[in-house]
């Protein structure tokens, strides 16, 4: 009988560079070898001579001149994109709310680890990404993020207990620019890989960093997704600190990752005035009018055919016209420059569009609803999205009266950009990896609650400190999380309260802080090994960490959503947890017997996972192989695939 050695589940995401390989092996397969690497260990690599004939003339050349856009750090912070993450998300439900239920998820931590960790569960899955990041303003606070200059290079004040490096980044800095570009840079690579094919990602900006931001974004999306460029009127009253200018206008770049050909909506048109029916540039047509469905400022009788109208705007009538109580009473055609083909105006008639004839016969017409029209560049109070001074009043409201937070976004802001790709996908879900005050939360319910929608949304936050003369910090929140987390408690509350009909409303959301892995440290040099590392080995789980720690890292590394319910069960002394009615089915307990495998196996479960210390002899993992093949019905390969410890 073959030995039965489970397979270990992944302690670190998956390198970006294997990402960019298989990618690129979907493409060109036959651009595929094998070769040795410095240890003599054979793998995959790219044939550049066959890639280069696959590409043809559209392969670089070696000329020193080409157009690029580059930096200080540029590869460093590649690099650091690709690079995998070690650490782990782990839940939180005493900061939640509604744990059990919820779909939405607040993630504390720095973006760019939090992204990458996200990658196995959400790769794909995110229609609408918006983040409103540092303006690069001389004072921002920048993450600690080591693209090219080495530790000596910073001073002891800027590491905080953990020893990550935090600082801001200000113009005496001779990296100024290029230190803001590379970490905006690796975090919207990370970021494209999440969304879906026709998703699309909403950036605010300033003027300090716009030019910089675009050209990064292009690189990074492609040019050709470039969906444009709108300019939000962000202040009535904006500080005259410029002697030149007065700076009332922020800018949010949109860029659609593959579906260029979606129409955007902005507002529905209004009109307080009949539109007109015929456009002189049209040719001729004739259309025919069913009795009763024009509404005639005529006396009443018979108008016989001929031309009517005006001279700048002649209307001919083809048969003639009987008028009654303010209606046509029999069909009538005229022959104009229409704007409608028969069909057109036979739809429009039984969608409520009112057809109107003048005392001079000109024909017009006015629609019972608009449809939404293609947003303009300029967003402000006419498309119903307000500055920023109503914002932070509105924030101080939800408060009670503190001025908890700075310059925060309008929630009609992201009501209004949400509304332009994504308004009849009521199930989407929306990210914002800069989230502050979590506006982007609040506007999600809010709009939940408006259209019976079921939008999800995941905020991702750096627990950045507030200041300790601070409004916010005197009123006990110690950092911008603790801030964005009591916001969408309290809005999400009042929302709730203002639409009693919404009963299904998810104002809940699951708090995941992102910390380091929950596995002790067992690479040694060899000289390093003691009694106290080997004892290690016996159990690589450190021991702070909880059954729910070791769920939740399960559920990222295999791929499944944290926002996905899960039941326990108590049998034999050990818990037994099932996430998503046997989506995955763990149990991390120190000794697994045939009782709960038998309880596991009813579960008809997809995926199961243990702890390797619960096995410490060869024919306790024979036996588990064997009780899956009995109870769940399963093959070798299929025990192989399915089972995983940690």
């Amino acid at each position: 009988m073959k030995e039965f050695e489970p397979i270990k589940l992944d302690k670190e995401t998956t390198d970006g560079t294997v990402r960019n390989l298989d990618a690129l092996y979907q493409l060109f397969p036959s651009c595929f070898t094998e070769a040795p690497d410095a240890l003599g260990e054979v793998h995959r690599a790219v044939d550049w001579g066959k890639l280069r004939e696959l590409l043809g003339e559209y392969v670089e050349s070696d000329e020193p001149e080409k157009y690029d856009f580059t930096w200080v750090g540029k590869r460093a912070a590649q690099r650091e994109a690709a690079a995998p993450c070690r650490k782990t998300l782990r839940p939180c439900p005493e900061e939640s709310v509604d744990w059990d239920t919820t779909q939405n998820l607040y993630i504390e931590g720095d973006n760019l680890e939090v992204l990458k960790l996200l990658q196995n569960s959400y790769m794909g899955k995110v229609k609408m990404i918006y983040i409103d990041p540092p303006y690069n303003t001389g004072n921002d606070f920048v993450y600690h993020d080591d693209f090219a200059q080495s530790a000596e290079e910073y001073d002891e004040h800027n590491l905080d207990d953990e020893g990550n490096r935090y600082r801001k980044n200000t113009d005496s800095n001779g990296r100024f620019h290029s230190d803001w570009c590379s970490m905006i840079y690796a975090r919207l690579m990370v970021a494209r890989s999440l969304l879906t094919e026709d998703g699309v990602i909403f950036i605010s900006m300033d003027d300090n960093e716009v030019e910089n931001l675009k050209k990064i974004s292009n690189e990074v999306f492609g040019e050709n997704n470039f969906v444009g460029q709108w300019n939000w009127f962000k202040s009535a009253t904006p500080p005259a600190l410029s002697k030149k200018i007065k700076k009332n206008i922020e800018y949010i770049l949109a860029y659609q990752k593959g579906g260029n050909n979606d129409v955007f909506t902005g507002v529905k048109k209004t009109s307080s005035s009949n539109d007109p029916i015929t456009k002189p540039q049209n040719t001729y047509k004739d259309l025919l009018f069913p009795a009763g469905s024009i509404s005639a400022k005529l006396a009443d009788g018979v108008y016989p055919k001929g031309i009517y109208g005006t001279e700048k705007f002649p209307n001919e009538l083809l048969n003639d016209l009987i008028v009654k109580n303010g209606k046509n009473e029999n069909d009538v055609t005229f022959r104009n420059r229409f704007i409608w083909v028969q069909t057109t105006l036979d739809e429009q008639l039984s969608n409520g569009t009112r057809i109107e004839l003048s005392k001079q016969l000109v024909i017009s017409y006015k629609k019972a609803e608009y449809n939404r029209e293609v947003p303009p560049s300029l967003i402000d109070i006419q498309v119903g999205v307000d500055t920023t001074e109503n914002a932070g009043r509105y924030i101080t409201d939800i408060f009670d009266g503190k001025k908890i937070f700075d310059y925060p976004k309008p929630v009609s802001l992201l009501h209004y950009l949400t509304n332009f790709f994504i308004e009849g996908d009521k199930g989407s879900t929306i990210l914002d990896f800069f989230s502050g005050s979590a506006t982007t939360a609040h506007s999600v319910i809010q709009l939940n609650a408006e259209d019976v929608g079921n939008r999800k949304f995941i905020m991702v936050q750096l627990p950045e400190e507030t200041a300790e003369d601070s409004e916010a910090y005197k009123a006990g929140y110690k950092n911008i999380c603790e801030i964005g987390k009591e916001r969408i408690r309290r809005a999400g509350k009042k929302i709730k309260e203002g639409h009693p009909e919404a009963k299904a409303l998810d104002i809940g959301f699951r708090v995941l802080k992102c910390v380091e892995s929950n596995y002790k440290p067992v690479a040694f040099a060899p000289k390093d090994y003691t009694q106290e590392s080997l004892d290690m080995f016996l159990d690589n789980i450190k021991e702070e960490r909880t059954g729910l720690d070791l769920l939740f890292d399960c559920m990222m590394r295999w791929g499944l959503e944290l926002s996905l319910p899960y039941e326990t069960q108590k049998v034999d002394g050990c818990t037994i947890y099932n996430v998503d009615d046997g989506n995955l089915v763990a149990c991390f307990d120190g000794v697994v017997t045939s009782a709960v495998i038998d309880a596991i196996a009813e579960t008809h479960p997809l995926r199961v996972v243990f702890r390797d210390s619960s096995f410490t002899e060869a024919a306790q993992k024979m036996n588990l192989f064997e009780l899956f093949k009995q109870k769940c019905g399963w093959t070798d390969q299929e025990v192989q695939n399915n089972v995983r410890v940690i």
